[in-house]
């Protein structure tokens, strides 16, 4: 099943050949870049495909992360995984940006601690603290 999105402004295209689990972020950077918790769903790199020439600007916000936006109109594209952290490049894309959305189950959510009481998310799945998401994604500093 391929999916498609676009950016407001429809300067930036993509496709998915198809999509991984849903899952929701509700960590500070993500609430100051999307106004609101991070409602995503993983894409691997190998399945993802945008359209030559899209005007994206990619900025690092993590140790092992960096988020994408369009130039043109500067809606927010995905937030990418660096190789050789959990997801081997992998791209979160905002659900908001996907053509069709329909037919997703959320997965897990995420820095479920920093989400405040002002809503919830019904239903059975997985949920981490800040520490148990950052001690699956940040960088190992032994061996360093």
């Amino acid at each position: 099943m391929s999916v498609s999105g676009q950016c407001l402004c429809g300067a930036v295209r993509f496709t998915a050949s198809k999509l991984g689990g849903f899952g929701i972020c509700h960590c500070g950077q993500c609430n100051r870049w999307l106004g609101g918790p991070m409602l995503g769903v993983t894409v691997e790199e190998a399945d993802m495909s945008v359209a030559e020439g899209a005007p994206i600007v990619t900025r690092r916000t993590s140790g092992w992360a960096s988020r994408s936006r369009c130039a043109a109109c500067g809606s927010p594209l995905w937030y990418r995984f660096d190789k050789g952290v959990d997801g081997e490049g992998n791209y979160e894309v905002p659900l908001g940006i996907l053509d069709d959305a329909n037919g997703l189950a959320l997965t897990r959510e995420i820095f479920i601690d920093r989400k405040p009481d002002s809503y919830s998310f019904a239903g059975a799945h997985e949920r981490l603290t800040e520490a148990e998401t950052l001690a699956l994604y940040a960088p190992s500093s032994e061996g360093a």
